[in-house]
């Protein structure tokens, strides 16, 4: 290692000796940075080796003006990977994979393995199935080891094959909550020949909420699989040194409010400054009296207002969060210590020099809800039902418009190929809005605006006491009045962690959420990444037959349309405990203040403000029932599992033994055919158009989320397997296999390519004949004729989560390039990933205003190493042609080297090679 700047020093805690890097001795310049960029800073300056990182990088982080556009690349090199195993799953695939390319190409196989800790936490693979009883937890972990054998077989072979790898079993919790209670270091404490080394605590994740570790000083965000596979293998990550925009935080929240509403309250405020691709930094004296689990609830969503990370620095509260998560005392005392002497510990009264600097008085935030389709959309609760009221009337003139337009759009697809919904009859009633169910021996009428989903879920809100044991006290105040929920709102109570059930029964606040049908379904991600499970057959057939138009209300982080539930319209995010208010309402398109929630046995009248429990009385109850000695028996074994994870079969070997018969577990084809030369950068001629979407498309859109349809290709595909409909399982369960991903992507129920209009999902038009098919099918039948594809699209294309399979799929439908207005960080970065050429429109022009219609033929020139742009020439079927510039948006020279070798891992498996 090299040492430029003079900094390799020694610390004592302890009486021990620990060698750092000391930013000391580097002067204002250092003492100036963000505490982000300190902490990048001392990174750069561990891992100075002159090959990736040289003297100039270094320098160049000490130079850092604040107002420039960020121009220097530099490469940071993660402490740790963490995972879930949606995206976990086909990245520990792909590193078997790559031992078989490894061994083929005459190479070391046991070179492919992690060279630094990755933790992997199975928390997305249960679905609501059961609820509403206390048999649920049970019901649904059982299904979901029966859905998930072939997985977690893998995954138990892969802890025993590779070094490094830890991987927390099912029915343990959610991965961004337990790095918060139990892996997190905030500073690593390296024993190395015998010497003893302290650094900050790095990461990066493979899930977009990996921020929420921010909330503890933690440097870290989320990357694709891609990515986070060659991290693990050891190769840093490039990126352009951020701006950073620092939020000032003063005063306290008012009464009445909790953490969600807060972290509404400033995912909207910096949606609206713009922060997309940049750091934020939490400063100020309102931090003073900011839990710690409040501030990881707002670390947690940066990716809702769309900063690489949302951070906030070390200070007491920080130690007393882990002292109450029982980590060890003395390595509390490193931290301190550590981070006083880096300059990392926050003072009152301390600023740093930040590219924007915004404030927030605590006590301006309000109740708020975010919806019905974005958590950016945030709507004070004061105003919410006139509000919602109208976002319902939008989707009920669509409807309207739609069912207008049915039989002729019907006739004129018919005979063409697939049809959006095969199964909706041309010949239906008068949409009425609502419906007469007879459901568990009641009758009642579901309409418009109804609750249908109530889910206390998500790390955001579960792993903060205050909010949880607030949604028990409203429980309680229900069931001393008398009311339940409405018959038709499927209920669910799903933890981030068990420590969560622990203080929720020591508080006897457990048994009234049972009550209300908030029993346990699961410890793990379920409805707020869309395993919400299925509606009661009658509730569903009433909505779907009735094209009513429904809402869910979740305490998560995401609502894009279509996440939720393929029935549900309208999704709301919002605090547990007005989760369960809207329970017990029944509906979202209510004005809660002015409006009774539901009448008591008597009749009488119940408002919010009757249920509603005061800070006061959550703030006492949280210093009195959450406790150390909880956390310390939740994460006693927390490596060992249940019953069930033990009683699988751990596989033998260093490679990998592929089942063919397998529809879970393939081995992908990435590495087919690889040479050990690079191939260079290619050339993209004659392609034709698979996709033209608008603005806003998320990687939920393109990549393959939620349930399987039965005559969806990748339904087909599993039936042809032997795979019953009852089967199927989810998109994200089956992501160890290409074959079934590569027919979901693009497929999202919700998704409109403009190549099809008056269509939804899959759909696309072949070109030059003009016919209508599935996009896989579309794909297939390009890939016999070597024709090369390309997706247009608007702005901001790619925001949201699955990252890696909205890069993977993409690839092996054939892609080769995209061309949009604008991209998504992540998403930009894992198209070059996979060797997929993400191009940008110049300002001012998009293929509107080219009048490019998506039919043409594309011909790219000009695709240089290290140009700037290309020139794309799109010809018509007359042999019209429209000539434009766009920007190559390959960002960074190691981007560049990814892209010439046919991306990231065929780069660093080249590398181990040599």
């Amino acid at each position: 290692m090299n040492n430029s700047f003079d900094t390799q020093q020694q610390i004592t805690v302890n009486g021990e000796q620990f060698h750092i890097l000391s930013l000391k001795g580097l002067g204002d310049k250092a003492k100036r940075l963000p505490f982000s960029l300190k902490i990048l800073l001392e990174n750069l300056l561990r891992n100075e080796d002159g090959v990736n990182i040289k003297e100039h990088d270094i320098q160049a982080l000490l130079d850092w003006d604040p107002q420039a556009k960020p121009t220097s690349e530099v490469a940071f090199t993660p402490a740790r990977v963490v995972m879930q195993d949606f995206t976990g799953v086909p990245a520990i695939v792909d590193l078997a994979a790559m031992r078989d390319a490894m061994e083929k190409l005459g190479g070391d196989p046991a070179k492919i393995n992690p060279l630094s800790p990755a933790e992997l936490v199975i928390d997305h693979s249960v679905q609501v199935d059961g609820y509403g009883n206390s048999r649920a937890f049970d019901l649904n972990t059982k299904l979901e080891y029966e859905r998930n054998k072939e997985r977690y077989e893998f995954l138990r072979w892969g802890q025993s094959a590779f070094n490094n790898l830890k991987v927390v079993p099912p029915a343990t919790g959610i991965v961004h909550q337990v790095n918060l209670e139990y892996l997190a270091r905030v500073v690593f404490n390296e024993d190395r020949d015998g010497q003893k080394f302290a650094y900050p605590d790095t990461l990066v994740g493979t899930d977009s909420h990996t921020t929420m570790i921010n909330g503890l000083g933690i440097l870290g965000w989320g990357v694709g699989g891609i990515e986070a596979e060659a991290a693990m293998l050891g190769q840093p990550i490039s990126l352009l040194i951020p701006q950073v925009v620092g939020v000032k935080l003063s005063g306290r929240l008012p009464e009445g409010t909790t953490a969600t509403d807060l972290v509404l309250t400033i995912t909207e405020m910096l949606r609206k400054h713009g922060v997309v691709g940049k750091f934020v930094e939490f400063y100020g004296d309102g931090l003073a009296d900011l839990p710690l689990a409040d501030r990881a609830t707002i670390a947690n969503m940066a990716p809702e207002y769309g900063a690489t990370c949302g951070i906030f620095p070390i200070d007491d509260e920080t130690i007393n969060y882990l002292r109450l998560t029982n980590r060890d005392e003395t390595q509390l005392s490193l931290i301190e210590d550590y981070a006083k002497h880096q300059g990392l510990w926050r003072n009152d009264g301390d600023e740093a020099d930040y590219t924007d600097a915004l404030e927030l008085d605590l006590a301006s935030v309000v109740p708020s809800l975010a919806g019905p389709k974005r958590p950016q959309d945030r709507i004070a609760l004061d105003k919410a039902g006139e509000a919602i009221r109208q976002h319902l009337k939008g989707f009920q003139d669509e409807r309207l418009a739609r069912k207008e337009k049915s039989s002729e759009e019907h006739i004129r697809i018919e005979g063409e190929g697939p049809v959006t919904h095969p199964d909706e009859s041309v010949d239906e009633a008068p949409i009425k809005g609502a419906a007469i169910v007879h459901y568990n021996g009641q009758e009642f009428e579901l309409s418009d605006g109804a609750c249908v989903i109530a889910a206390i879920t998500s790390c955001t809100n579960t792993s903060n006491p205050s909010v949880i044991l607030a949604a028990g006290l409203v429980a309680k105040k229900a069931k001393e009045l008398g009311i339940n929920v409405k018959p038709w709102v499927k209920t669910s109570l799903a933890p981030g962690s068990k420590v969560v059930t622990d203080y929720l029964e020591k508080a006897g606040l457990m048994d009234d959420l049972e009550s209300l049908g908030f029993n346990l379904v699961g410890y793990g991600c379920t409805t707020c990444i869309g395993n919400s499970g299925p509606l009661a057959s009658e509730i569903s057939d009433a909505i779907q037959k009735n094209k009513l138009i429904v809402s869910a209300i979740l305490s998560g982080n995401r609502n894009f349309e279509g996440r939720i539930h393929q029935d549900v319209k309208m999704n709301f995010l919002a605090s547990p405990p007005l989760v369960v208010a809207y329970a017990l309402a029944g509906r979202t398109d209510i004005d809660v203040y002015k409006e009774p929630l539901a009448q008591d046995t008597n009749g009488k009248e119940i408002y919010l403000k009757d249920i509603w429990p005061s800070v006061q009385e959550v703030s006492d109850l949280v210093k009195d029932i959450v406790t150390k000695e909880m956390f310390a028996k939740s994460y006693a074994n927390v490596y060992k599992g249940d019953s069930r994870w033990q009683q699988i079969k751990i596989p033998d070997g260093k490679l990998y033994d592929w089942n063919d018969a397998s529809t879970y577990i393939k081995k992908v084809t990435f590495f087919d055919g690889m040479s050990i030369d690079p191939p260079g950068v290619p050339t993209i001629e004659g392609a034709r158009c698979l996709a033209k979407l608008g603005d806003s498309v998320t990687t939920d859109h393109i990549s393959p989320a939620g349930s399987i349809k039965a005559d969806s290709p990748a339904g087909l595909y599993l039936q042809e397997h032997g795979v019953e409909k009852a089967q199927f399982n989810s998109y994200g369960s089956r992501r160890g296999n290409h074959e079934v991903m590569v027919r979901g992507t693009f497929a999202n129920v919700r998704l409109k390519n403009l190549l099809a209009p008056g269509t939804e999902g899959g759909i696309t038009r072949t070109q030059p004949d003009n016919n209508l098919a599935s996009i896989y099918d579309a794909s297939v039948t390009y890939h016999k004729e070597n024709t090369p594809l390309i997706i247009l699209a608007g702005k901001e294309y790619g925001t949201g989560s699955s990252r890696d399979w909205a890069a993977k799929g993409s690839l092996l439908l054939g892609v080769k390039a995209v061309i949009a207005e604008s991209y998504e960080r992540i998403h930009r970065s894992n198209l070059i990933g996979m060797g997929v050429l993400p191009l940008q429109f110049k300002d001012g022009e998009s293929y509107e205003s080219l009048g490019i219609t998506g039919q043409e033929q594309f011909d790219i020139t000009g695709l240089l190493d290290k140009a700037d742009d290309v020139t794309v020439v799109a010809t018509d079927s007359e042999g019209n042609k429209i000539t434009f510039n766009a920007d190559i948006r390959i960002d960074t020279p190691k981007e560049w080297d990814y892209y010439k070798h046919g991306g990231i891992l065929q780069y660093v498996l080249r590398s181990m090679l040599d």
